[in-house]
């Protein structure tokens, strides 16, 4: 199987550290899609001027949100010819040494999702922390297993194939429910899942595009059709637990 990744960096508003995300992904080796989801001044300027001959920014509006803007660029990604898409956050949470790591084991396993599993400091706030271990235990009884120690990571490398199929077939959560829902679908589907730790900060300055009301209840809907579509998967999962 043949592996040309490039880089998906959805934005919203988040343009203070973008200049060094790009740079840690091109020093990586990856082109980059940027996706300008309806940003406000100034950072709908700071993310048009980041286009350069590796770098194709795309502005999005009105709002499509963060999971939308992730497969308008994993559909520009595989249109352009790129097998893989790593997705990146653009406010500088990720550890971007990690990238190498990343690619290294995309190669190596070409058909599978890698994700990053979050290792936070003190800078987490605690209750982003505790929500994070409730969406845990859900994806835990959606997947029957787990393997996937953290769904909500936006450190991945995606393989473009089954990822568009998963896309062609179902209509993911196009705002906070996407990481979540796609990972727990490409699983479904017989994707494997590779987990590599990384190191996640929260910057003093990061602007937080989660909304407590809308995205949480986004979230509770999502895991509530996960859980009762698990149910007819439920002895193939097991099966394939017992396979593995």
């Amino acid at each position: 199987m043949s592996f040309r990744p490039c880089c998906v960096i959805p934005s919203r508003n988040h343009h203070l550290a973008i200049a060094q995300v790009i740079a840690g992904a091109r020093a990586a080796g990856l082109p980059v899609f940027l996706l300008d989801d309806a940003s406000e001044e100034p950072a709908r300027g700071v993310l048009a001027a980041q286009a350069a001959a590796d770098v194709v920014v795309t502005r999005l509006e009105p709002r499509h949100g963060k999971g939308a803007a992730v497969m308008h660029g994993f559909r520009q990604a595989a249109a352009a010819g790129f097998t893989h898409a790593v997705q990146v956050d653009a406010d500088g949470q990720h550890d971007l040494a990690r990238l190498a790591d990343l690619l290294a084991l995309a190669r190596a396993h070409p058909e599978t999702l890698i994700s990053g599993a979050a290792r936070y400091d003190a800078s987490v706030p605690k209750a982003r922390q505790w929500g994070r271990y409730l969406t845990h235990f859900w994806v835990w009884v959606e997947t029957l297993s787990f393997r996937i120690s953290d769904s909500m990571c936006g450190f991945r490398a995606y393989p473009l194939a089954p990822t568009l199929r998963l896309m062609e077939r179902v209509r993911l959560g196009s705002f906070m429910d996407f990481d979540t829902e796609i990972m727990v679908r490409l699983c479904w589907q017989g994707t494997p899942v590779l987990m590599l730790p990384v190191d996640v900060v929260y910057p003093a300055d990061n602007t937080s595009n989660f909304d407590m009301l809308r995205d949480n209840w986004r979230i509770t809907k999502m895991h509530t059709r996960l859980t009762l579509a698990m149910l007819p998967r439920a002895p193939l999962l097991l099966w394939r637990r017992l396979r593995a």
